[in-house]
C-alpha cells in the first residue's frame, strides 16, 4: 500500500476528530459509559479502518471480509462512530441513543444487535482471545479450500486491545498459543494508554509486555498512536508477517481534553458540558454543536462504501470463476458455512446395538469417529487432556504452524483460551467448534460459555469425568455443583446422557442446536448400554426427558439424569417386587425438555403422580422443579471423597435400595 499523502493525512486527521466527538456527545447525553478510549485510539482505529480493513459496509456478513474486534469493549463509541461514518446500517439517531432501551448502540458491543459488531465484547481479554480464535478459522479454512487457482479464502482479523485485556489471564493462554501457530493474520493495536479505572498502570502493571510477545512468539512493534502515517506503517509491516503481531500505540486516554486527558477520570465518566466546550475548542470542533459531522470528514469516511463493494464484487467474481472449474471447493465451503453434513445424522451415528458397558466419554469418541468424516465444518480439540475426553476422532491429527488442515487443536492447559478460541471460530464462520476438558475446570471456562450462549452460537462444549463417578483422584477432581451451575446459564443446553445410545443422540441435538452452545456431560466410569430391544422410548432422549422405563399402573416416578439412570432401574426392579408400580423417567437435558409441549411434558411427568424421587450425583438444584415439595432428591450438596468410585457412591446414598427406600417412603 503507498504511503498517505498529505490530501489523505488531513482526512484522516478530520475523520478522527469527528470520532472524538461522537464518542464525548453519546457519552454525555446517556450520561453514562467510557468517552477515554474512542478519544485516546481515533487516530488509529480510523487508519486501520480507511487504509487497511477490508470490508463492505452494505454487506457486512460478506465472508472473505477481514475481520474487527474490539476487545477493548467499553471503549463502544469507538466502534459504533465509525461504522456509523463508513456507512453501515446504523443511524445518527442511534449514535444518540446510545445505552438506550432498544437502541442499536448498547453499552459494550453485542453480536447479532448491531450491523458490523462481529463478537460480544466487554469481560476484557475475551474479545483478544476471540480474535485469535477467528485467526485460526481463517487460516484452517484457507488450506482447506484454497489451492493455486482459486483463493477463496484471504483476510486479516485485526483487534484492539487495552491494558485490561492484556492483563487479564485468558490473553496470556490466547496469545501464547497463536505465537505457537504463527498465526501470521492475526493483527492486534494495543492500546498503549498507561491508565486503568485504579489509575496509572504503574501501580499493579509494569511488565514490559512487548518483551513478554515476543517471547510467545509474536512479532512486535511499538509506535505513537497520534501519529496516522507511524501507524499505517507499522499494520503494513505486520502484514507482511507470518506470524502473529501486537503493536504497541502509545496514546492519551481522553486525547483533546484539557482538564482530564491522560487521567483515570476520563476512563469510565462523561466529561460534563464544560470539558466538552473546552474539549471541542482544542480539537477544533464546533463549540455549540454536540454529535457534529463536517462533510470532509463524511465524504472520507463514506468512501469506504465504494472501496468496500469493489473489493467484494472482485471477490464475488473469483469465487464464480472457481465455481466454475473447481465446484467441489465451492460446494464444500457453501456446505462448511450452513453447518451441512452427508446425508443424515441418522444415517451416520453409530447405533451402540453390540455395545455391553461403555463409559459415555468412550461413546463419544465412537460418536465422533463416525460423524466427523461427515461433517466437515467440525473442528475438535482438548486443553491437554485428548485421550481422556476422547476428543480425537480415528485418522485426524493436530493443526501446527505448518499444516492448518487438520482438524484437530492441541489447546494445552488452556481452558479459557480455548472456550473463547472455540467462540472466535464459530463467529468467523464455516467452523463448528468442539472442545473437550474435565467437567470440574467448566469454572474456567464459564465466562467464555456464557457469552457463547448470549450470542447464540454453536459451540460444543465437552466436559467428561462427571462427578464423584472419576472416584481417586477426589473431591479437587470431582465436580458436585457444576452440572446445576451450568443449567443455570440461559440458552446453554446442557445433556447428560446415560449411556451409549443416548450419547449419540446427544452428539445428534448439539450438530442440530444452531441458536446457541451445547454442553455435553459424561461419564469416566462405564454404563452398561441400554439396547433397542429393552428400551424402544430411547430415541425420544432428544426430547430432553422421556418415560424410558414404565410399569402398568405406576403411582410413582423415579427420575435422573447419565449415570444415575442405571440405578433408577434396578430401583425400579426392587420396588416391582414390593408391588410398587413406579416409572422411571431419563432426564438426558432439562433445556431441551423444557421447549416441548406443555402436553407433552405432563405426560411424561403427570401431575397426578406426586410420590417421586430425583437422582442425580451432584447437586439437587435443578431438580426441585420437578419433583415438588412432595417428592424427594437424592443427590449431593456437599463435595466428594478420594475412593473408587462404587464405594462412594454407596457411602453417599446413590443406590438402587437407598432409591427404593426414598420411593417407599415419599
Amino acid at each position: 500500500m503507498s504511503q498517505i499523502d498529505r490530501q489523505e493525512l488531513e482526512q484522516i486527521r478530520e475523520m478522527a476528530k469527528i470520532v472524538r466527538g461522537l464518542s464525548m456527545d453519546g457519552v454525555q447525553k446517556a450520561n453514562s459509559g467510557h468517552p477515554g478510549m474512542p478519544m485516546g485510539m481515533a487516530d488509529a482505529a480510523t487508519v486501520l479502518w480507511m487504509r487497511h480493513l477490508k470490508h463492505d459496509p452494505q454487506n457486512p456478513s460478506w465472508f472473505n471480509r477481514d475481520r474487527f474486534v474490539l476487545s477493548a469493549g467499553h471503549g463502544s463509541m469507538l466502534l459504533y462512530s465509525l461504522l456509523h461514518l463508513t456507512g453501515y446500517d446504523l443511524s445518527l439517531d442511534d449514535i444518540k441513543n446510545f445505552r438506550q432501551w432498544g437502541s442499536k448502540t448498547p453499552g459494550h458491543p453485542e453480536y447479532g444487535h448491531t450491523p458490523g459488531v462481529e463478537t460480544t465484547t466487554g469481560p476484557l481479554g475475551q474479545g483478544f482471545a476471540n480474535a485469535v480464535g477467528m485467526a485460526l478459522a481463517e487460516r484452517h479454512l484457507a488450506a482447506r479450500l484454497n489451492d493455486a487457482d482459486c483463493i477463496l479464502i484471504d483476510h486479516h482479523t485485526y483487534a484492539i486491545a487495552g491494558d485490561g485485556c492484556l492483563m487479564e489471564g485468558i490473553s496470556h493462554e490466547a496469545a501464547s498459543l497463536a505465537g505457537h501457530l504463527k498465526l501470521g493474520r492475526l493483527i492486534v493495536l494495543y492500546d498503549d494508554n498507561h491508565i486503568s479505572i485504579d489509575g496509572d498502570t504503574k501501580r499493579s502493571f509494569t511488565e514490559d509486555v512487548l518483551k513478554r510477545f515476543d517471547a510467545y512468539g509474536w512479532h512486535t512493534d511499538r509506535v505513537d498512536g497520534h501519529d496516522p502515517e507511524a501507524v499505517d506503517r507499522a499494520i503494513t509491516r505486520a502484514k507482511d508477517e507470518d506470524r502473529p503481531s501486537l503493536i504497541a500505540c502509545r496514546t492519551t486516554i481522553g486525547f483533546g481534553s484539557p482538564h482530564m486527558a491522560g487521567t483515570a477520570k476520563v476512563h469510565g465518566s462523561p466529561l460534563g458540558a464544560e470539558e466538552i466546550k473546552l474539549t471541542r475548542e482544542k480539537l477544533g470542533l464546533p463549540t455549540e454543536i454536540d454529535f457534529y459531522i463536517s462533510d470532509k470528514a463524511l465524504d472520507y469516511a463514506r468512501s469506504s462504501l465504494e472501496k468496500g463493494a469493489a473489493v467484494r464484487s472482485a471477490w464475488e467474481q473469483l469465487y464464480a470463476e472457481c465455481a466454475a472449474h473447481n465446484p467441489a471447493k465451492t460446494t464444500l465451503l457453501e456446505n462448511m458455512i450452513a453447518g451441512k453434513h452427508d446425508g443424515t445424522l441418522d444415517d451416520i451415528l453409530p447405533a451402540f446395538e453390540n455395545d455391553d458397558a461403555l463409559a459415555t466419554r468412550a461413546a463419544s469418541g465412537k460418536v465422533l469417529d463416525a460423524i466427523v468424516p461427515g461433517v466437515p465444518s467440525l473442528l475438535g480439540g482438548s486443553a491437554d487432556l485428548t485421550g481422556s475426553n476422547n476428543t480425537l476422532p480415528r485418522g485426524e491429527e493436530g493443526i501446527t504452524a505448518e499444516n492448518y488442515e487438520n482438524r484437530y487443536v492441541y489447546y494445552g492447559v488452556r481452558e479459557h483460551g480455548m472456550a473463547a478460541m472455540m467462540n472466535g471460530m464459530a463467529l468467523h464462520g464455516g467452523v463448528i467448534p468442539y472442545g473437550g476438558t474435565f467437567l470440574v475446570f467448566s469454572d474456567y471456562m464459564r465466562n467464555s460459555v456464557r457469552l457463547a450462549a448470549m450470542m447464540g452460537i454453536q459451540v460444543v462444549f465437552v466436559f467428561t469425568h462427571d462427578s464423584i463417578g472419576l472416584g481417586e483422584d477426589g473431591p479437587t477432581h470431582q465436580p458436585v455443583e457444576h452440572v446445576s451451575s451450568l443449567r443455570l446459564i440461559p440458552n446453554l443446553t446442557v445433556i447428560r446422557p446415560a449411556d451409549a445410545r443416548e450419547t449419540a443422540f446427544a452428539w445428534k441435538c448439539a450438530l442440530e442446536n444452531k441458536k446457541g452452545p451445547t454442553a455435553l456431560i459424561l461419564t469416566r466410569q462405564k454404563l452398561p448400554t441400554l439396547h433397542k430391544q429393552d428400551y424402544p422410548s430411547l430415541p425420544m432422549s432428544a426430547k430432553g426427558g422421556y418415560i424410558l422405563s414404565d410399569a402398568e399402573g405406576a403411582t410413582a416416578i423415579i427420575m435422573a439424569s447419565g449415570s444415575e439412570v442405571e440405578i433408577a432401574l434396578a430401583a425400579q426392579k426392587i420396588l416391582s417386587e414390593k408391588g410398587q408400580a413406579c416409572r422411571v423417567v431419563s432426564m438426558p437435558s432439562m433445556e431441551i425438555f423444557e421447549r416441548q409441549t406443555a402436553e407433552y411434558r405432563n405426560e411424561v411427568l403427570p401431575a397426578a403422580i406426586q410420590k417421586r424421587v430425583a437422582i442425580e450425583a451432584g447437586s439437587s438444584m435443578s431438580w426441585h422443579k420437578y419433583v415438588g415439595e412432595a417428592g424427594k432428591i437424592i443427590a449431593i450438596d456437599t463435595y466428594g471423597a478420594s475412593a473408587p468410585y462404587k464405594e462412594i457412591y454407596r457411602h453417599y446414598g446413590l443406590t438402587p435400595e437407598a432409591v427404593a427406600a426414598a420411593v417407599m417412603e415419599a
